[in-house]
C-alpha cells in the first residue's frame, strides 16, 4: 500500500484548511494552498473537486470565498479520506474488506503470504483510521508553535 500523490495532497490541503480555521481564518482559495504546499494548481482542483463530492469540504462563492472543511475535524479520519482518494488500504486483493478478489493461491486459509498481508493492512487501517484530522492539525500546530512559524502566510 502506497498513498498517491493525489492521497498526499488530498491530505496536505485538508490540513491546510484545518489550520486556517484554527487561525481563525477558515476559507482558503485554491491558489492559497497552491502557493503554501507548492502543488500543481489544476491537479489540486481535481482533489479539491472530489473532496467536495465527498462532503468534506465546501466553497463559498464571491470576492471573500474560499473552500472550507464541511465537517468537524475529529470526524475525519485519514483512512476515510485515503480510501476516497487511493482506494483500498490492502497491499493485496485477497486481504481487502472493499475490494476482495481470490488470490490464485491454492488455499486462502492456510497462505502464509495472505496472512501477513492481512496483518499488514490491519496495521495500516488501525493507525489511519484511529488519526483524525483534528489530531493531524494539532500535531502540525505544535511543531509550529515550537518551532517559531507564523500559523498563517505573512503573520509575525
Amino acid at each position: 500500500m502506497k498513498v498517491s500523490k493525489r492521497g498526499e495532497y488530498a491530505l496536505r490541503a485538508l490540513i491546510d484548511l484545518g489550520i486556517a480555521a484554527e487561525a481563525g481564518e477558515p476559507l482558503l482559495r485554491a491558489q492559497e494552498i497552491v502557493s503554501r504546499e507548492n502543488l500543481p494548481k489544476g491537479f489540486l482542483d481535481q482533489i479539491l473537486m472530489q473532496l467536495r463530492q465527498a462532503g468534506y469540504i465546501a466553497t463559498k462563492r464571491g470576492k471573500k470565498g474560499g473552500y472550507y472543511l464541511a465537517k468537524p475535524m475529529d470526524s475525519i479520519s485519514l483512512g476515510q479520506v485515503v480510501r476516497l482518494v487511493d482506494g483500498p488500504l490492502a497491499p493485496i486483493r485477497c486481504v481487502s474488506q472493499s475490494k476482495y478478489e481470490k488470490c490464485s493461491c491454492p488455499d486462502e486459509a492456510t497462505c502464509g503470504l495472505r496472512m501477513v498481508m492481512l496483518e499488514v493492512r490491519n496495521s495500516i487501517a488501525d493507525i489511519l483510521d484511529h488519526h483524525t484530522l483534528a489530531d493531524t492539525v494539532r500535531t502540525s500546530l505544535a511543531k509550529m508553535r515550537a518551532s517559531g512559524k507564523p500559523l498563517r502566510p505573512g503573520q509575525a
